[in-house]
């Protein structure tokens, strides 16, 4: 069997639902997913999922027992470089080749790499980091969209026109203890990867706002 009909395979729902011109545009959108915990890492595998091959994943944690419940990692990565964790799971269960970079991100030039990506992610659970990447994805004009979860069942998905990041007044209360539902997780990664879809295919930029207690999205 050849590369192609493996891969129309593999993804033969997919393509019948997008079409196989979609695809293959899909296959050669280069974007960059920047954090690899729980929105990044599923979404990582939700976009291989979609037919995206063109990924690049920057994080610079290595994997905990306690992300098992929300991060798309197995108790046989703890430990693990989160990068090199998703890149391998990747291309064991699809055959997907991804771009890992163990690095952080301390300062807009240190995303200079991304100057000939489409497009940003940024699914960072810390307000400075969300400050560089907008501050350098603003300088170098690449197209950006953030999504970050609250401890009380909210998410958003915006794109960088619109995106205010949050004023911090007090100091940040560590992201690994505070209380996190994994449908919140899961609903947003589904929804922020047909976000992305939608402006790979159609360059159409839709913003979103969730709440799980009541199941409401709100299209802004």
């Amino acid at each position: 069997m050849s590369q192609n009909q493996e891969r129309s395979n593999t993804f033969r729902h997919e393509i019948a639902y997008r079409g196989e011109a979609i695809f293959e545009k899909r296959k050669q959108f280069e974007l960059i997913v920047c954090g690899a915990g729980a929105l990044g890492s599923n979404l990582l595998n939700m976009l291989a999922r979609q037919g995206f091959e063109s990924l690049t994943v920057i994080d610079c944690d290595r994997v905990e027992r306690h992300n098992l419940q929300t991060q798309y990692y197995g108790k046989s990565d703890v430990g693990t470089v989160k990068v090199r964790a998703c890149k391998n799971k990747l291309f064991r269960d699809l055959g997907v080749k991804i771009v890992d970079l163990k690095k952080e991100i301390k300062k807009p030039s240190d995303l200079k790499l991304a100057q000939e990506s489409k497009l940003i992610v940024d699914t960072f659970d810390n307000f400075e980091s969300r400050r560089i990447i907008q501050q350098a994805c603003r300088e170098f004009k690449i197209s950006c969209v953030h999504a970050g979860m609250s401890d009380d069942g909210f998410s958003e998905i915006k794109w960088d026109e619109v995106y205010r990041i949050p004023e911090e007044e007090v100091p940040q209360e560590d992201v690994c203890e505070y209380p996190l539902a994994t449908n919140l997780v899961h609903f947003t990664v589904n929804l922020l990867a047909e976000v992305i879809a939608r402006f790979a295919d159609e360059g159409i930029k839709q913003n979103y706002e969730f709440t799980l207690k009541d199941l409401k999205i709100s299209s802004l």
